[in-house]
């Protein structure tokens, strides 16, 4: 396993390479000079403006810009927005909170989406697996921004159940906004769970276990459900990445200071050394959490192995 692991490792250096170019790219592709943009309606005089370029290398071209910001990178360097803050102090005021928003997205994504898929499964075409089907579809076809508004109002306005901005009750603050983001992923999980319960409770091996006297929740506990996991570990795995990076609108919507609102406010200040360094640790983020998946498969099944 080892040796996978340290394949899988190299195997990220060119994808990280590529995707940060892609981003640094378009970043640099965007129109407009933020430079002019920080006096506002006051321009700023030619000579700050042209200090200003020269201390973050806008006159030099694409491929030396992301050369310079790459040797910054291995120093652990993000670089700095056009304020002078450093990018790095920003990641690490923002990502706590995306971090606890995504782990509460994930915890609503396995509790209910298994759970829900698992009993579709075990009684399929019966009427929980209807309503699990027609439940999940509706969910899927409703854009997250309407769902959002949605259970801000009903849940937080109407209902007073959670409160409807901001994280000033801590952790109950992140459980509406946390299921909002997870309302999709928690569909498809369902979906899937359900789809490989019912594909497994007929093979073989279940059958076989039947036959020996094993009662019902053995059958299901112990053999079908570790075999039906490993595509929802693995969906899940990379839905991590997602979660954290797609929190851009569920984070504008409860007024959480997390990555998501961090990007959004960047771009609408033309502050590409923020988007840059906070989508490549997005990008890392995405990348290890795969790698983690990977590894879970043995876990899981025995039966596989690495070379």
């Amino acid at each position: 396993m080892g040796r996978y692991i340290a394949r899988r490792l190299l195997l990220t250096i060119p994808v990280m390479f590529g995707a940060t170019f892609l981003i640094f790219a378009m970043v640099y592709a965007l129109p407009g000079d933020p430079i002019r943009a920080l006096g506002g309606d006051r321009p700023l005089a030619p000579a700050v403006i042209a200090q200003l370029r020269e201390d973050f290398n806008l006159n030099d071209p694409l491929l030396v810009q992301y050369y310079k910001y790459v040797v910054d990178l291995f120093q652990l360097d993000f670089g700095t927005d056009f304020r002078g803050r450093p990018v790095l102090d920003t990641i690490e005021q923002r990502l706590p909170v995306t971090a606890k928003l995504t782990l509460v997205a994930v915890v609503f994504e396995i509790l209910i989406g298994v759970v829900a898929g698992v009993l579709a499964g075990i009684r399929r075409n019966g009427y929980f697996d209807n309503l699990v089907l027609v439940s999940t579809t509706l969910v899927v076809s409703i854009p997250i921004l309407v769902l959002g508004f949605l259970a801000q109002f009903v849940f937080g306005l109407k209902l007073g159940w959670f409160p409807i901005a901001g994280i000033g009750e801590g952790w109950y603050s992140y459980l509406l906004p946390g299921l909002v983001l997870a309302a999709g992923s928690v569909a498809y999980v369902a979906r899937l769970t359900r789809t490989s319960m019912s594909e497994n409770l007929r093979a073989d091996y279940v059958r076989t276990a039947k036959a020996k006297g094993l009662t019902p929740r053995t059958v299901v506990v112990r053999h079908t459900l570790r075999n039906s996991l490993i595509p929802v570990i693995t969906f899940i795995g990379a839905d991590v990445g997602t979660l954290m990076g797609g929190a851009i609108v569920t984070e504008g919507i409860f007024n959480i200071p997390g990555l998501g609102r961090a990007i959004f406010e960047a771009i609408l200040a033309q502050e590409g050394a923020v988007v840059v360094g906070i989508v490549t640790l997005l990008v890392f983020f995405f990348i290890f959490f795969n790698l983690v998946v990977d590894v879970l498969y043995a876990v899981l099944d025995p039966r596989i192995r690495y070379d």
